[in-house]
Formats: structure tokens, sequence, C-alpha cells
């Protein structure tokens, strides 16, 4: 049974900054004709590392979206957010003036922050000392100012935060703000993740933990979730952010809606800082508490959008939990993995999720798991393999696990 006892949300706008295309519809257009946006690192010299591939953004110009003398006051994943924010809020046809301010609110997140900008401002100190380092660095860099500077370019003054819960937070945002308007703090909310982590210290950093896809000389065929090959995950970059409405302010103003928003869970592995439970167990909480939370059977969904990093024992713990947790109905489940086009965005990768997956539901498609030639041993779901699939899509599932075991699902359904 559907919950009764809060109000409707609705999905109005999607933007989205990704490895496959500046926009929403270059992205969603890549995604259905099965391209990857992965290839060599080209942000700095990447002769000494063992990881040399990415997902990065091609051909964003900041001063597109950031006014040009202020774009060297923030960091790289501040622009981006702000101009997939600006995308979902022209696709929503949301005007924010005095009459509605305060009941438009912002929530945005990032995993890492201004990792560019910090390592930048940390050479500075060290060639030429600390009296050189920029004002606006710290404002530059928190993760909360991806947030602030959306809420100021629009004027929105309702709630605002920004979850840091590692690859979960785009989706926290997500279901955070989802939760925000259902229980009536806010009647919209501006709400994903962004993320610029392509840096020397980063992608050393995920080198030296082994978590990296060492496949160089095939940067496009490199992320490959469930595949007997894979080898790691291919870090990316970008943002994907949403707004969410009431159902009846939506309609009253003649929104475009891609989807409801019925379900939200979360939870907690309490297991390691790094490594699943072997078990997929926080997966399988975080699952259940999404589909008790919209009042949905497992046999509802239709279609889950992975988590699917392509790492060994990420792809086959969630696996395992999908199994629990579906039961015989996992058989009939479609489920693929759009990091296999886009790599990981880490904070930003459950909002671009979020925003593929009213894509998937609004146009009928499952995306899907490209460079996907050998299931691995144990991975044995209709995984979608390597082309885009039509399909009736009545409810479907996206799912985002963090470093610390934090987890996060979400719940969208058809609009009728």
């Amino acid at each position: 049974m559907a919950r009764t006892d809060r109000r409707r949300v609705v999905v109005t706008g999607v933007g989205l900054v990704s490895p496959l295309g500046v926009g929403t519809a270059e992205t969603w257009d890549a995604l259905l004709e099965g391209r990857s946006g992965i290839g060599p690192i080209t942000k700095f010299d990447t002769a000494e590392f063992e990881s040399r591939i990415a997902g990065e953004v091609k051909g964003f110009e900041p001063e597109r979206w950031v006014e040009k003398k202020e774009v060297k006051k923030s960091d790289l994943f501040i622009h981006f957010a702000v101009a997939a924010s600006q995308m979902a809020v022209d696709d929503a046809g949301l005007a924010i003036d005095e009459g509605n301010a305060d009941r438009v609110g912002v929530v945005i997140g990032s995993g890492i922050g201004g990792f560019p900008m910090i390592e930048r401002t940390h050479s500075t100190l060290l060639e030429r000392g600390p009296s050189r380092i920029s004002p606006f660095f710290i404002p530059g860099v928190i993760v909360n100012l991806a947030a602030g500077q959306v809420s100021i370019r629009f004027g929105a003054r309702g709630p605002n935060s920004a979850p840091a819960t590692a690859c979960t937070t785009g989706l926290h945002a997500v279901g955070d703000a989802f939760r925000l308007i259902a229980h009536g703090y806010a009647d919209a909310m501006i709400c994903g993740g962004a993320e610029s982590a392509i840096t020397p210290i980063a992608v050393g950093g995920f080198s030296v933990m082994r978590a990296l896809s060492v496949r160089n000389d095939e940067p496009e065929r490199a992320s490959r979730p469930w595949d007997r090959d894979r080898d790691g995950f291919v870090i990316g970059e970008g943002a994907g952010i949403l707004v969410l409405e009431e159902l009846e302010a939506a309609r009253r103003r003649g929104a475009p809606i891609y989807a409801e928003v019925v379900g939200y869970g979360m939870s907690g592995d309490a297991y390691h800082i790094s490594a699943p439970h072997p078990e997929g167990r926080g997966a399988v909480s975080v699952m259940k508490n999404a589909l008790a939370d919209a009042g949905l059977e497992p046999e509802d969904v239709d279609y889950v959008n992975a988590h699917g990093t392509s790492t060994p024992l990420g792809d086959l713990a969630e696996v395992k939990a999908i199994h629990a947790v579906f039961g015989d109905h996992a058989r009939r489940l479609a489920v693929s993995s759009t990091k296999s086009s886009t790599g990981h965005l880490l904070g930003a990768a459950g909002g671009l999720e979020c925003g593929i997956l009213a894509l998937a539901v609004r146009h009928q498609v499952m995306p899907a798991t490209i460079n996907l030639d050998e299931p691995g041993e144990g991975c044995d779901l209709d995984f979608v393999p390597n082309e885009a699939r039509p399909a009736e899509i009545d409810v479907a599932l996206t799912n985002s696990f963090g470093f610390g075991g934090t987890n996060g699902a979400l719940l969208l359904r058809r609009f009728s």
C-alpha cells in the first residue's frame, strides 16, 4: 500500500554534467547509445601513476555558468553544481521569488569537496608563503558551498544543507530533500551531488588502495561492472541535480513530471572502513527500508540502477543483497550499472544516477551495462548487457553505497 500520511513528491527537473556530456540530453543520449565517457587523464601528468584513466567532463566552460571574475574564487565541483542546478531549474520551469523563496531549499553534497583548489593552494603556500593564499580559499573548497552558491544564485531561502557521505552523498541529498518536502518543511528542493576529484592526491590515494582499474590501454572498456575481468572502478567527475516539488504545487503551475519519489532508505554496514559486508548486509537493509518507506513489495520493482562500481567485492555483495531482498523476483528484475559508461563520480554518483533513474522511468528505457562480456562468478542477474532496453517501468530503485558502510536507496514510480 502507498503511504498516505505525507505529501506526495515528484521530480520536475533534471540537470546533468557528466563524462558523457555537459547537459541532460547529451548524457542521456550517450547512455542509450552505449557510449563510454572514460579516457586518459589530461588534468595532470600520470606517468608515475598506476591508474592513468578517468571520466573527465569534456568541454565544460565555467564562464558559461559562473561570472568570469568569480570562477577563480571557487572550486570546479561548485561550478559543476551551479551549472547542473541551472539546468534542473530551467528544466522544471521553477521561478523563485519573494512569494516562495522561503519554501524552496537546497541540499547539495560532495564526498570530497575542493581537492583541485586545495592542492593548488598548498603549492602556493610552499612556494610563495601564507600571505599569498587567496582569501576566497576556504569558501572556495568546503563541501557546503555548492549548496550555498546555488542558494545565493536563485535566492532559495528554505532548508539548506550539504551531506558528505562518501559515494552515497548525492542519493542522500535527494532522499533528504524528498523527506523535507514530504513532511512539510519545504515545497520545492534543488538537490543532488557534485564532485571534481581527478587530482594527483585523489588518484594516487585510490590507487594505493587498489581500488582503481588499471586497464589503461583500453580506457573506454575499463569500467565493467559484474564482468569476469573487472579490476576496479574508474574515477569520474561532474554533477547530478534534481528539482523535487510537492505534487499539488507542481500541478498548479503545470510543471513537467518525470516520476514520483515514493521511498527512501538509509542504513549502515557497521563492518569496515572501505569494504562492503561480504553478504551485502547493509545493502539488504537499505533496500528493505526504502521499500517499507514506500509501502511497496519487492515484486513491485521492475528495474534497479545499481551502485555497480566494477570492483570485485562490491559488485558481488550487491548481487547477493538483491537476491536476499527480492527472492525469486530477482530473476525477473532488470539490473544495470550506468557507471559502466560514466565511471564513478564519488559524491556526485548518487545525484547523477537519481537523475538517470528519473529519465528511465519517464522514457520507459533501461540503460545498459556496457563492457559486460562474461559475468563473473556469482554475478547471475539480468544486467541489461551492452544495449539499452525499452521496457515497462512502473517502479524503479537506485542504490548508493559509501566508504564507512553508509548506504542509501531511493524508489521512483511512474507518475499517474
